[in-house]
């Protein structure tokens, strides 16, 4: 297993997340990866990262599929691959119909068949073995809608990448998604990923793998980790309890939140539900207070640095390629990749 960092939204705070990422690079830490949801883009924060770093992959996670059309973030790929000397991963996402519609503005569809059509159109694009065409449900290349010129005509990419196949990790959390990301995918990049509860996971990444008749070798693992550390055990749980309530609690509606749902699948129903409730209901803190030890304990990486490397080690054991440290401490990449 090799470490890699995430710095989230990190686009308006770089000057205060820049030493962290100088430190991973010179210690030897895989990967950095940043994020976007409706704030700051992650093109512009890998391209800086990219331009001053010397040896540590640059990764997107994510990259939002709605935000760009699949040429477009073809064209991304293929420029940050080659500016970066062919350390760029491509990592996508579809998102959610929140930010999806209420911020691009566009249908937020149907996930499984828009990702697998927009997968294969960024790898024939990047490709470039033959001008992109592509007829399918949802994308259409060259477009030929009731409104379309009709001088639209299938094109090659004028710029010749360094690789003809870019690495591309797909986010995803439910079985469907899981299964179709261990088909098509090169990585998967979960989050609340826990090593005690891979069975929920494995047969999903199993059949889909067996679909594509790939291996386990065939996709790499990278998921994202909280780190909090503290001689105070439950002051660091809390230190991590309002960004799982967060996302349990009110990424989504009630209806539909993909990461409650996750929650649910782990066995703790009830306090997803509490937790749900509290945070629509405005009371951020009561609902970080019910999230439990235990599912922080799982997720999180929490407590003394002594406590943190025993716990590492269930992870060294588990399926995950890379593990990404959601920190901002450069001492904690230091003690962590020396016990690797």
């Amino acid at each position: 297993m090799r470490l890699g960092l995430n710095i989230g939204y990190a686009g308006a705070a770089m000057a205060h997340v820049w030493p962290l990422i100088e430190r991973a690079d010179q210690v030897g830490i895989d990967s950095v990866w940043a994020a976007e949801a409706y704030g700051s883009d992650a093109v512009t924060v890998l391209s800086y990262i990219a331009a001053r770093t010397e040896r540590i992959k640059v990764g997107s996670a994510i990259l939002q599929m709605p935000a760009r059309t699949p040429a477009n973030t073809a064209m991304t790929a293929m420029t940050l691959d080659a500016l970066s000397e062919q350390r760029f991963l491509l990592g996508l996402g579809l998102s959610g119909p929140q930010v999806v519609e209420g911020w691009h503005g566009v249908p937020y569809g149907k996930p499984l068949g828009k990702t697998r059509e927009y997968v294969s159109i960024v790898r024939a694009a990047i490709a470039r073995e033959a001008p992109l065409e592509h007829d399918g449900e949802h994308y259409q290349i060259p477009y030929r809608g009731d409104d379309a010129t009709g001088l639209g005509k299938p094109l090659k990419s004028i710029l010749h990448p360094v690789r003809n196949r870019i690495p591309i990790y797909l986010a995803a959390i439910g079985p469907k998604n899981v299964e179709l990301t261990a088909e098509i995918a090169d990585g998967w990049l979960p989050i609340f990923y826990s090593p005690e509860r891979e069975d929920i996971f494995n047969e999903n990444l199993d059949r889909g793998l067996e679909e594509a008749g790939r291996d386990a070798a065939d996709i790499e693992i990278v998921p994202t980790v909280q780190v909090a550390v503290d001689d105070d055990l439950e002051a660091a749980r809390d230190q991590v309890r309002p960004i799982l309530a967060l996302y349990i609690g009110g990424m989504g509606s009630r209806e539909k939140n993909f990461y409650n749902d996750l929650a649910v699948r782990y066995g703790f129903e009830e306090a997803a539900r509490t937790i749900q409730d509290l945070y629509l209901d405005g009371k951020k803190g009561e609902a970080a207070a019910a999230v439990p030890a235990e599912l922080v304990d799982e997720v999180a990486l929490v407590g003394t640095m002594d406590r943190i490397k025993d716990r590492l080690e269930a992870w060294k054991e588990s399926r995950v390629d890379v593990l990404c440290l959601g920190t901002h401490d450069p001492q904690v990449l230091e003690e962590l990749q020396a016990t690797l």
